[in-house]
Order: structure tokens, then sequence, then C-alpha cells
């Protein structure tokens, strides 16, 4: 069923309320997720993306009630990944010769996915596409925002921005509208979908907000393709992107470790205990990695100024849990973020300089050598632990 948005845009997505795992087992959704298409009614009817593939037979039965496909003059494709071209293959089936609007790196993925030579448009920015009574569409290229190929579409005289993955979240709700739902709820799932997959495009994303921001065109609406809709001042998310972008941090520092018989963790909680003693403001927050789910650690990692990383040593090297936590934040690529490791070890011992080094590589700024300890933590370990833990907020002085 279409939903109202605005004169005559219609959202016309799938809300996705039993997913919890995106990209594969990549990234988790607790809150499900939707697939925001929207249908534009003018003297041309636009169809602006759609829906992931397990739902496309889903979607152009409901589109079909609510339209006759043959309508359909133009469709938008912001983006070539398959949950929101998904439905494309069913879609074209019906309509074969309308016209697909993309970039020309759209096209190369389009084509990748589907194999299928459709009646494709290239567009760059600042091309325009009349739809009638005075409107127009109008393209805005947003490579790496975040795949090579995205785009947003822009709206006159309604004044929406159609901008695809940008400023969205994995966020399940019948409410259509930012200023409907939990506002905590809606940051969580902002801020994650941010630190998990557009930290790596930081500058990018500053570069083509303040692109686009120059332009001085009127936003009403910033209709996103996953999530609720941006209406209620609706540039409050461009504001925190650009926030965001700027190397964040908060008044935070996130120990994260794994242990095997429970050492790593009385050093983190000990290292906590010296933290707090030294500077009472801070937050300090623990995370054994293996209990934990990846994405909200490295959401946690993103909001910290600071980390530390533990491990015992295992077969000289480090827990395979901590291992894949190293993999996922050297692609991340945080900034301007301090860092040191700790961990017990029996008779080798090389689970901290792994750590560091790792940490180094991944654009951590190493404060210190790290605290590796033999064998089960007793009392003079556990004070040195407490030492090193506010030796370690003192270095965070200049943050």
């Amino acid at each position: 069923m279409k939903r109202h948005m605005k004169e005559n845009v219609y959202w016309v997505g799938k809300i996705d309320w039993e997913l919890t795992k995106f990209h594969g087992d990549e990234y988790s959704t607790h809150r499900g997720s939707s697939y925001n298409s929207y249908l534009i009614e003018e003297e041309k009817v636009v169809l602006i993306d759609t829906v992931w593939a397990p739902f496309s037979s889903e979607f152009i039965e409901n589109l079909s009630k609510e339209i006759d496909l043959s309508r359909i003059d133009y469709v938008i494709a912001n983006h070539a990944e398959v949950d929101h071209s998904g439905a494309l293959p069913e879609l074209m089936r019906h309509i074969p010769d309308v016209p697909i609007y993309c970039t020309a790196n759209g096209v190369k993925s389009l084509k990748g996915h589907y194999h299928q030579d459709w009646n494709f448009k290239t567009v760059k920015t600042g091309d325009t596409l009349d739809i009638g009574n005075g409107k127009q569409l109008v393209f805005i290229e947003a490579p790496m925002l975040h795949w090579p190929d995205s785009m947003f579409t822009y709206l006159t005289g309604d004044n929406i921005l159609f901008s695809n993955d940008a400023f969205g979240q994995h966020y399940a709700s019948e409410y259509l509208f930012n200023d409907l739902v939990d506002q905590n709820e809606l940051y969580s799932e902002a801020i994650k979908y941010y630190a998990n997959i557009l930290t790596p495009f930081s500058t990018l994303v500053k570069k083509k907000i303040n692109e686009v921001l120059s332009l001085e065109v009127p936003v009403d609406m910033i209709a996103t393709s996953h999530g609720v809709i941006w209406r209620d001042d609706p540039t409050q998310i461009v504001k925190k992107y650009l926030e965001w972008a700027d190397d964040y941090r908060e008044n935070r520092i996130a120990i994260v470790y794994d242990t095997m018989w429970g050492g790593t963790r009385r050093l983190a909680e000990t290292i906590s205990k010296g933290i707090k003693e030294a500077d009472p403001e801070v937050d300090v927050r623990l995370f054994n990695n293996a209990e934990r789910d990846k994405n909200d650690v490295v959401t946690e990692i993103f909001r910290s100024k600071a980390v530390l990383f533990g491990s015992p040593t295992i077969n000289k090297g480090i827990l395979t849990s901590m291992a894949a936590l190293i993999e996922e934040v050297k692609g991340l690529k945080f900034h301007g973020k301090k860092a040191a490791a700790f961990g017990p070890y029996g008779w080798s011992g090389e689970s901290v300089s792994i750590l560091t080094g790792a940490l180094e590589e991944s654009g951590f700024e190493i404060v210190s050598d790290g605290l590796k300890t033999l064998w089960e933590p007793d009392e003079q370990i556990l004070e040195e632990a407490r030492q090193y833990g506010a030796e370690f907020a003192k270095k965070m002085e200049s943050l």
C-alpha cells in the first residue's frame, strides 16, 4: 500500500520486521529494517529505487495495485546494491523499455548483478529530468556514499532529497517519519549505521555534504532507503553526519577484550578502576568481545576517544574474536583515537605486541607499549593494572 509523503509523492517500500543480519552476516539489525522505494505521480510517473530481491514479487504485486505499471515513465536507480535494486529484474519484465536513470558506475553495477542490457540513461551531477507540472529531478553523484555508483536525486518544488543509503538507519517502524518515532532508538541506529558503514568514507562525506549545501536549495524532506524519512528539521541528520565525519569522539574510553580463564577480564576491570580514579568524568565501558555483538562494539569504539584491546596469548597469537575485530577496524580506518593493549601470558607472550601493532596499523595513536603480565594476575599485578589505567587516563588529557 502506498503511503502519502507530500503532494504527489508516495512511499511504496517494504518494512522487514524479521531482519536480524544484513550484508550477509556482517551487520546486526536489532530493530529490523525497511527497503524504501518512492513513487512520484506528476505528468510523468517516476519510481525511485525498488526493494530487496526476496520481496520482489510482493513489491510488484503491491505496486501494480496502486498504479498500472505501464504508466511508469522513468525508473531511478540511486544505488545498484541488491537491497535497493533487487526487484528490478521482475519490474523490467513488465516494462522492459522504460529507461533506468543512474550513474555510469550504476550501469556497471546493475549489469554486473543482473546481466541485463536494460535501457540505461547515464547521468552526472547537475543533470536534470523534467517530470511535468514545473518540477524536475536533479541528479547529484555521491561516489563512495557508500558505493562508487551512489547518487542522490532531488525533487524540485517538493524539495525532497532522495539520498539512498546516506542518512539512513536499519530501523523498522510503521511510523514513516522521524518525528513520530523514539528519538533515542532513531539516533542509536543512525550512529551505528554511520560507524559501521560510512566511517571509511568520512572525508568524502564531508566533501559531498558541503558541496550539496553550497547549492543552497531548500530541503523539506530527506527520503532515505532504510529507516524513517526525515521531515521534521531534516537537516538535523546532515549536521550529525558532519559531526560524525570530523574525527568524532566523546568523553569515553572503550576496553575491549576476550578472556580464556578470566585473567584478561580481571585486568580489564582493574584498568577501568584506575582510569576512573584518575578521571572520574570519563565514561569507561567494558566489552567482552566474544560475548557482544561486533557491530555494537564497533559503534562504541567509534564513539570513544580511546580504546584498550586485551587478549591472552594463545599459540603465539591472540584469541579469534579479537583477531576478527582487528580485521573489522582496519577497514573502518578510525581517526583521532588513542589506544593501547594488555594481556596475560603463560610462556611466550606475543598478544600485547600483536594487538599494539594491529591497532597502530589500523590508524590508532599508540600511547604506551602496553601491559603484559605473566600468568593469572595476583594482587601485585592487579595493582600494576590499576596504576596502568591511571597513567592511561592522564595521557588522554590532550583529547
